[in-house]
This record gives C-alpha cells, sequence and structure tokens, in this order.
C-alpha cells in the first residue's frame, strides 16, 4: 500500500451527559454542528456518528474520524476538548480506538 494514501479511522466512544440530554434536539444539533465545523476546519478529517445507546450500556455514541495523518487528528481532538462538548462537558470520553484501514495488508506475510 502507498503510505501517502494512508487513512487512518479512530473511533472515539463517548457517553452523554445529562447537561446534553437537557437540551432540545434542535439546540444539541445547531451546537454540534458548529462546533464540529470549527475543529474540522482547515483538515481533510471526516467524522461519522453513530448512536449506540440501545445497543450499549458502555457508551452512548461512537465517533469515527478519519484523516490522512494522526497529527491532523491530534489537533481536531485538541479543538474538541477545549470546546463545550467536553469542557461543559456534554460528553465523556469512555475510550479511543485507533485503527488503520485494512492494515494486514501492509505486513509481509512469510
Amino acid at each position: 500500500m502507498d503510505h501517502s494514501t494512508r487513512r487512518y479511522n479512530v473511533f472515539v466512544l463517548l457517553k452523554t451527559t445529562p447537561a446534553w440530554l437537557a437540551m432540545s434536539r434542535s439546540h444539541r444539533d445547531g451546537l454540534s454542528a458548529a462546533i464540529m465545523e470549527t475543529a474540522l476546519t482547515g483538515t481533510d478529517v471526516r467524522v461519522s456518528h453513530f448512536d449506540a445507546e440501545a445497543f450499549s450500556g458502555r457508551c452512548t455514541d461512537v465517533a469515527q474520524f478519519e484523516a490522512s495523518d494522526l497529527r491532523t487528528f491530534y489537533g481536531v481532538m485538541e479543538r474538541l476538548r477545549d470546546s463545550a462538548l467536553f469542557s461543559v462537558p456534554y460528553f465523556e470520553v469512555v475510550d479511543i480506538i485507533p485503527s488503520i484501514r485494512n492494515g494486514y495488508r501492509e505486513i509481509d506475510v512469510v
């Protein structure tokens, strides 16, 4: 695999707080959209959101970040940690799972 095309996928397991749930859905949508736009501006990082609360007691949400390098992802996470999402907090980070899509293909099997 050409390392210049490698994409890292980082799964961030989150748990909502009562402060987040106390807001209306429309307010939460607007707040999260504005914060994510600020955090992602100027990067190639993409994010997808998955609801997990109906299936897990460990986390309520999973955010999947995809980035071409981990330093860029790190910058996005720092901006998010400085935002209300984590400083109020509206979310708690349960776990962060970095991964390389199809990483096994980069290993020479003998």
